[in-house]
């Protein structure tokens, strides 16, 4: 009876109905209980840290289990909501949400099934060593706990449990390799603080081992390779590197770049590992050779490569880690401390340097070799690896070709990727290096020309000429220069019969300049030669760099020497001298090498510089002239207006001021004897001795009451200016050479000849005065006007009929 009910009810699909939701209650309280179960087991085990592994297993094959059974009526509820889906939406719904959750709990209890499972093989691998498969393990329990944490109903002190577990694990993983690490690369450092030279980097040494042991020589290979992957996958790898990259910068390469006498030993023992140190060399070098350079650099890294870097980590090789780490450091170390040393002086080097043998490939080639199988060799003894023997590189002084070499190499071993470096790109640019350096050391000499003493002179006679070196001849402009003689000729045919000017016409007259300006000159002289065997690009460039000397003449010296070209005399003579030099070289300086410059036709060269050089010249001496006249007038200011010389005190003080003038003047004489050409001496001496005679003419001119004795008084001092002053002009140091220009006085004092008047009327009568006059054509109506000499006879004579007829006489 009880079958035939349950036949009849299954037909109609309630009994299966009400089995399923039976089914489905019996199945959630035992997942709950699982669960609780489970979580209660996690819970003691990374939070309680109670050991449990068999009950662990009981629930794992309850959980199996469960989910089985899970599986197997969801298949029959899915069959049996499409079969009824009119009849039983609402209640097959509400069974499904609750299989679904059901599911979520045992996909929950999958995933720390799952971490248990990860973490207990991560314990088993680290106590192996196998890091890299710890590593995995450890990374596969991180992602069941990031699964957990996205479970929104998930018990959160479990999941802290779970994190803090974790942390420790991957912290205990980290040490573990970073002790590995500290045994593969041991570092035996200088104290930083004794870090200041050469020596102290001689107890610099790597000891470079696989971390294995004797015994097991295949452990090394292994164990390397996984400690890398290990760092890799936990992200600290490219921190070890960088810490490695920063510590052999600091204490192996640099040092080895910059000190040409360090050397870099690589020494094999036995079972204990490779050890790399620095040892010194006598070395007479001032500056490191690239060659020298390389080969040690090279030694470093190709062992670092051989016994610590040659692995791959995701299709990269750690060595590529490290060149990226150390490369741009380590280029621009070079660059600054080598090459840029090796860049020729003068376009004769510069040939030797792009010069490349063919030896060279071959002998460096062969010594690499020799190089890589020294440190492959493993001995008792020491193998020591000294940089390549000097004559070898000698036979190549092609630093292109050895940086080339150097970069393939490095690209060989992973360190370096890319065609084009700075490194490379600063070699080959050898021409534009040759130039900056060339323009920048000729920029530097020219300065310290220009600070240097203005006081140390040369004699320059009108024969001086520059010396100009031979300049290579222009093939093509024969035919025009056989044209330009027979023109020459047919010129010269021409001006046989006529008047032609001295040889010495446009030579710059006798004088002293400075012996630094000599020398500026010649600098300039021998930069322009350099641009005419140059590149055309270092050709402009160095024509330019001759320019920018003359420029930083015009704004230094006057800057540099400012007070002392005020103060002294002497120098501001040479100084005149110094630009008229210049100037009159800069005349030609450019015509004497344009043939020989690619430069476009309209180039100034260096004639538009000529105007300012003349005026910087005098406007410098035309400055000393000034303080010369103010020192003058100064002094005869003391002079008291030269009134009343019947005062002892009064004439005393004048004929003070007259001799002080006098003193000065042959001062001013002796200090610019034979410094400047004899016309600018005799013009320079002429106006200040011309200034002080017109302050004395002035002075007594104002005078309104002369008296007999003031007159004769004044006579006197105008006497003596008469004697001394054409004693000042003494251009030359010979005597019987000065007596030309002390005759001719009046030509450079322009008031010389009024001067002498002036003294004549002082102490002559009224008729001698009357007859100098003679109605207007006698020497003294050409020295005053008729006013002038009017007022000087009242204030000479009293008033009486005489000097009445006198004054009449004079108109």
């Amino acid at each position: 009876m009880a079958s035939f009910v349950t036949e009849v009810l299954a037909s109609s699909g309630k009994l299966e109905k009400d089995d399923l939701a039976s089914k489905i209650s019996k199945l959630s309280r035992k997942v709950e209980e699982t669960k609780e179960e489970v979580s209660d087991m996690i819970s003691k085990k990374y939070s309680e840290f109670l050991p449990s592994m068999e009950a662990a297993e009981e629930l794992m094959d309850q959980v199996k289990a469960v989910s089985k059974d899970i599986d197997l009526l969801k298949s029959c509820i899915e069959n049996e909501v499409q079969q009824n889906l009119h009849e039983a939406v609402t209640e097959y719904a509400k069974l499904k949400q609750q299989l679904e959750k059901n599911t979520a709990v045992i996909n929950m209890l999958q995933h720390l099934q799952e971490f248990d499972t990860a973490m207990e093989e991560y314990h088993k691998t680290l106590q192996k060593r196998e890091y890299e498969a710890a590593a995995k393990q450890l990374g596969k329990a991180r992602s069941s706990v990031e699964v957990l944490k996205a479970w929104k109903n998930s018990e959160l002190p479990l999941l802290q449990a779970l994190n803090s577990e974790i942390t420790i694990q991957r912290e205990n993983l980290i040490y573990h390799l970073g002790e590995e690490w500290k045994k593969m690369a041991v570092w035996k450092l200088p104290p930083a603080k004794e870090l200041n030279g050469m020596e102290s980097y001689l107890t610099t040494a790597l000891h470079l081992n696989g971390g294995g042991s004797k015994e097991d020589k295949h452990i090394p290979n292994q164990l390397l390779p996984s400690v890398l992957q290990a760092l890799a996958i936990q992200g600290e790898l490219h921190r070890k590197i960088k810490l490695f990259g920063q510590v052999l910068l600091k204490y192996v390469l640099k040092p080895l770049i910059m000190y040409p006498s360090l050397l870099v030993e690589v020494g094999e023992h036995l079972g204990q590992g490779t050890v790399l140190s620095l040892q010194r060399e006598e070395s007479q070098a001032e500056h490191p050779v690239p060659t020298e350079v390389y080969t040690k650099i090279l030694i470093v890294l190709k062992t670092l490569h051989l016994h610590l870097f040659d692995t791959s980590i995701d299709d990269k090789k750690v060595s590529a880690l490290l060149g990226d780490q150390i490369w741009e450091e380590m280029s621009d170390c070079i660059i600054s401390e080598c090459l840029v040393y090796s860049i020729p002086t003068n376009s004769s080097q510069l040939a030797a340097y792009d010069t490349a043998r063919d030896s060279f490939s071959y002998a460096a080639s062969k010594l690499w070799s020799s190089i890589t199988a020294s440190i492959r060799q493993s001995s008792s003894e020491l193998t020591v690896i000294t940089p390549l023997n000097t004559y070898l590189f000698n036979l190549a002084a092609c630093v292109i070709t050895e940086t080339e070499d150097f970069e393939n190499q490095l690209k060989d071993m992973g360190y370096h990727s890319g065609d084009s470096t700075d490194l490379l790109k600063y070699a080959r640019n050898v021409n534009c290096h040759f130039a900056n350096k060339k323009c920048q050391d000729v920029i530097v000499a020219a300065r310290k020309l220009m600070t240097a003493e203005m006081h140390n002179t040369v004699k320059i006679s009108p024969d001086y000429k520059l010396a100009i070196p031979k300049l290579p001849s222009l093939g093509g402009r024969s035919r025009e220069k056989q044209e330009g003689k027979r023109s020459g000729q047919c010129d010269q045919q021409m001006l046989e019969n006529e008047k032609q000017l001295d040889q010495r016409t446009l030579c710059l007259p006798m004088c002293r300049i400075s012996e630094s300006v000599q020398q500026l000159m010649e600098l300039a002289v021998k930069t322009m030669s350099e641009a005419v065997g140059s590149s055309p690009q270092c050709a402009v460039q160095l024509f330019y760099t001759t320019r920018n000397i003359f420029h930083l003449f015009y704004d230094v010296v006057p800057t540099y020497h400012k007070d002392n070209l005020l103060k002294f005399p002497h120098l501001a003579a040479i100084q005149h001298n110094n630009c008229m030099f210049i100037a009159h070289h800069l005349l030609t300086l450019g015509h004497q090498f344009r043939p020989h410059l690619p430069l476009r036709d309209g180039v100034a060269y260096f004639v538009d510089m000529v105007p300012g050089f003349r005026k910087l010249g005098a406007q410098c001496f035309v400055a000393q002239m000034n303080v010369q006249k103010a020192e003058m007038l100064e002094r005869l200011s003391t002079a008291r207006n030269f009134s009343n010389l019947d005062d002892e005190d009064n004439y005393s003080a004048a004929s003070k001021a007259v001799r002080q003038v006098i003193h000065q003047l042959k001062r001013l004489g002796k200090v610019w004897q034979d410094v400047l050409p004899v016309n600018i001496y005799c013009k320079s001496m002429g106006t200040l001795l011309n200034t002080a005679i017109s302050e004395l003419i002035t002075k007594i001119m104002m005078l309104e009451d002369i008296s007999t004795e003031d007159g004769e008084r004044l006579h006197t001092l105008c006497q003596t200016v008469i004697e001394e002053g054409p004693l000042v002009f003494t251009p030359f140091p010979e005597e019987n050479k000065n007596k030309k220009y002390q005759e001719e006085v009046p030509i450079y004092v322009k008031k010389w000849m009024t001067f002498k008047e002036l003294s004549v009327v002082l102490h002559a009568s009224l008729q001698e005065i009357v007859d100098r006059w003679a109605e207007g054509k006698g020497p003294l109506a050409q020295e005053f006007s008729s006013n002038e000499m009017k007022s000087l006879i009242r204030a000479l004579f009293q008033n009486t009929d005489r000097r009445a007829v006198a004054l009449t006489k004079i108109k």
